[in-house]
């Protein structure tokens, strides 16, 4: 009979735990874990500072109890293990609550220690109205702190998945909340031309939104900026990351990652063969950059405890890598990116290029029918799909999943202008903009047009460059960029002999449907000096207003238009 020590639990231990048992019912398998819950739901922790989430008992999934009826499972809570001894294969364990220690023996050891916050070494860090969120007891105490004391003023550090998340649900409970960011935008893994769409959306549910600026200091009722800015507080949740678990890893000799995290093989064995190691704690192979990252995610979690379970019993196990899919709800907006945005793309030396386009994310007739940004990232020359962002009030995950899948499978984008889905006016249009995103990219991999991003509008405009609005005079009327010259794309043909043939014109409507439509014209009359603003009017708005706002700088539009 195999005996397997797991330590830690939630998506990598317990997962790991229940496979081990499913496929050996003989098995003795013990599952240690130094907290005093063994299974909860972590992506779901800050939920309960709104209320979405009303009972955080809810967060839990499986107790000891469950573990041992359900499963005959051994999971013990408050266990830390502090040592392995890997040549007799020993671990010693502490009770956290009584101090006591034991040792427990195993044939196969599994590692799934999580990662732990960071905390910076900042001046006031360590007061007690400053909290970090990472498992149940963390969040109910915050919670309680927010309630009880009826703290208005909270600033959350960080603006990634969970500060983002956090910062929503308190706002959402009445709070006024500050996010502070010191990068230049939140969400990494969106482009700059995309997530100004989420900066605005924080912005107009009353988050103050302050990016491009770190923290420097913590009192009892402020923050301090880099800057010199002060923001008043009187709680402070640090999101600004996390750092993997590896302490007991390396004082057991295990071997790290250029990473810094525990550094597995293609069956996630650690450098000692009966040592598995899995989670938030490892170093994982990114296919899309070719090399190790760190990637901390329940969905990839769980599919390493799989892998671990099947190869510990003989079982083929096939190792992809990891391309870093991932979605989140802001406010009233979903928002998901896959593999690589075009930032990172370029910054490792692919070669790529990308299209941004705005199509209703169903059938217009329809009343929920809304815009649906995306923008889908391509290697040059060869067309192989390199990532995807989509934002919008509808299903954004729908449609990263479908390039999650094409990229899985080295799909490109004469594969994806092809893709065959499903189609009703209630949850799609007839070409998916998933599929239109695919017609733009062949055709400017093709050179049948060409085109410039949102983000370089200021500067044509700032430049007077020749602007062309193709819109509606009504629409023109209610918001146009500053100098544009409009002619409707309905009068177009008849007055070709107003745009220059002798320097360079720049077309853009709504969302580039009928600019798009504008520029062939053009070019098929003749024309070789016309290109495409790509987002046009909807994408231009939405870009530059959280930045007009936050730099204080004169707009470059008469009026925004979000709609």
């Amino acid at each position: 009979m195999k005996k397997v020590i797991i330590i830690g639990g939630v998506a990598g231990g317990a997962s790991a735990a229940a496979r081990i048992r499913r496929l050996d019912e003989q098995a003795e398998i013990v599952m240690f874990e130094k907290g005093p819950h063994v299974s909860f739901s972590n992506c779901s922790l800050p939920f309960y500072l709104s209320g979405v989430v009303a009972d955080s008992k809810k967060l839990l999934m499986m107790t000891p109890e469950s573990f041992e009826a359900k499963h005959n499972i051994d999971a013990r809570v408050n266990s830390k293990v502090i040592a392995i001894n890997r040549t007799d294969k020993i671990v010693t364990v502490k009770n956290v609550i009584t101090g006591e220690q034991s040792a427990e023996s195993y044939d196969k050891l599994v590692l799934s220690p999580g990662a732990s916050p960071i905390v910076p070494n900042l001046p006031g860090s360590d007061l007690p109205h400053v909290f970090t969120v990472r498992n149940v007891v963390d969040i109910e105490r915050l919670q309680k702190a927010v309630v009880e004391e009826d703290v208005q003023n909270i600033a959350v550090i960080g603006g990634g998945f969970i500060g983002v998340e956090v910062a929503e649900n308190l706002r959402l409970a009445g709070r006024s909340v500050s996010l502070v960011e010191f990068a230049p935008q939140i969400l990494t893994p969106f482009d700059d031309d995309m997530v100004q769409i989420l900066h605005k959306e924080m912005v107009d549910h009353g988050v103050e939104l302050i990016v491009g600026d770190g923290l420097a200091k913590i009192t009892p009722s402020t923050i301090t900026l880099n800057s010199g800015k002060e923001v008043a507080a009187e709680i402070v949740v640090l999101a600004i990351g996390v750092r993997p678990e590896t302490s007991l890893a390396a004082e057991a000799g295990l071997e790290l990652g250029e990473t810094g995290a525990i550094k597995v093989n293609q069956n996630y064995q650690t450098n000692d063969p009966d040592i598995y190691a899995v989670g938030d704690a490892i170093e994982v192979y990114h296919r899309l950059m070719n090399k190790p990252t760190r990637l901390a995610l329940a969905g990839p979690a769980q599919r390493q405890a799989r892998a671990v379970a099947d190869h510990m019993f003989g079982m083929t196990v096939t190792n992809k890598g990891v391309i870093g899919s991932s979605s989140i709800q802001v406010f009233d907006y979903a928002a998901a990116a896959t593999g690589l945005n075009e930032r990172t793309a370029k910054q490792i030396g692919l070669q790529v290029d990308a299209v941004y386009i705005i199509a209703p994310d169903k059938v217009g007739l329809m009343p929920s029918s809304n815009p649906l940004h995306f923008k889908l990232i391509y290697e040059v020359p060869t067309g192989r799909i390199i990532g995807a962002q989509a934002i919008g009030k509808g299903n954004a995950d729908k449609r990263i999943d479908v390039i999650a899948t094409l990229i899985t499978m080295n799909g490109t984008i004469e594969d994806l202008k092809e893709l065959e889905l499903s189609y009703s006016p209630m949850f799609s249009t007839a070409k998916d903009v998933v599929n239109i995103a695919a017609l733009v990219a062949t055709n400017l991999m093709a050179g049948r047009f060409k085109q410039v991003r949102v983000s370089e509008v200021r500067g044509l405009v700032e430049e007077e460059a020749y602007i062309v609005d193709v819109r509606d005079v009504n629409e023109f009327a209610q918001g146009a960029l500053k100098g544009a010259v409009n002619i409707p794309l309905s009068e177009l043909r008849a007055r070709m002999d107003e745009i220059p043939t002798d320097v360079s014109v720049y077309v853009h409507c709504r969302s580039s449907q009928r600019s798009y439509n504008a520029v062939m014209a053009l070019n098929n009359s003749g024309y070789t000096n016309v290109t495409n603003i790509s987002g046009s009017f909807l994408g231009i708005s939405l870009y530059e207003y959280y930045q007009d706002q936050a730099k204080n700088r004169e707009p470059i539009v008469t009026n925004y238009n979000f709609k």
